[in-house]
């Protein structure tokens, strides 16, 4: 069995509404859902001209493989009406895979750990609140590590 750390994320339309139909739809198809961050709601990192974001972290058991979970992931957000206009474009849901394992990958599909991950409190911040001893193997930080030097400073706050 695989464990996988995923965010999943949205600022378009019903944002709630969109993480819980892509946390049903990847407990259906891509594995057991073990821990979920509370949501988060944060400023758009990359590209500040539109609507805030909603984000939550989760630990899934899987038994794909990692591409094999790239291409599930990645179904689920076309289900969910997400379009790949442009770097940082503003979606109805993102599913990014930030850790598989220990694995380290970098092809023309897919590069674990997600890169960046250290410079994005959006990200930090919920992975903190389920794994916040989990070890990045590039980085050589724990995820609480990886907040206290975090240089981002955007907004993230619980979402109510």
């Amino acid at each position: 069995m695989n464990v996988a750390y995923l965010l999943i994320g949205g600022n378009l339309g019903d944002r709630l509404g969109y993480l819980k139909e892509a946390i049903a739809n990847i407990s259906s198809q891509c594995g057991t859902i073990k821990q979920l961050s509370a949501v988060y709601e944060s400023e758009s990192w990359g590209n500040l001209n539109q609507p805030n974001y909603l984000n939550q972290a989760l630990e899934l058991q899987t038994e794909l493989d990692p591409h094999a979970l790239l291409k599930c992931t990645m179904s689920i957000e076309d289900s969910l009406g997400r379009t790949r206009e442009g770097l940082y474009g503003p979606r109805t849901v993102d599913i990014d895979i930030l850790y598989f394992n220990d694995l380290m990958i970098q092809d023309n599909l897919l590069t674990i750990p997600h890169p960046r991950i250290s410079e994005r409190k959006f990200v930090l911040i919920p992975m903190n609140e389920i794994a916040e001893m989990h070890y990045d193997p590039i980085i050589k930080l724990t995820v609480n590590e990886m907040i206290k030097i975090c240089k981002d400073n955007l907004s993230v706050h619980l979402y109510k």
